[in-house]
């Protein structure tokens, strides 16, 4: 069992070859007033296959580093995008 950090996203890019770009929002609430604001991390993910593409929710895992910004591999793909 991996006890790494596992993260859900969204797919912003997949323009590279094995590659996609991951959007993770995520909210925060501020410590003196209480107001909770959406922040988003965007991730680059290892994708071996080529099958997330944009728009699809995603499942990411940390991972050793594959590249100078790559540290997270896709583990499946949770919700394909709705096709227009």
């Amino acid at each position: 069992m991996s006890h790494k950090a596992e993260k859900f996203g969204v797919v912003v890019s997949n323009k590279m070859q094995k590659s996609i770009v991951v959007a993770v929002e995520r909210q925060v609430r501020d410590g003196l007033y209480g107001k909770t604001t959406r922040l988003t991390s965007k991730f680059m993910v290892h994708d071996e296959k080529n099958e997330a593409k944009p728009g699809d929710t995603v499942a990411i895992v940390e991972t050793r580093p594959q590249s100078r910004r790559k540290r997270w591999n896709l583990v499946r793909v949770v919700r394909k995008a709705a096709v227009v």
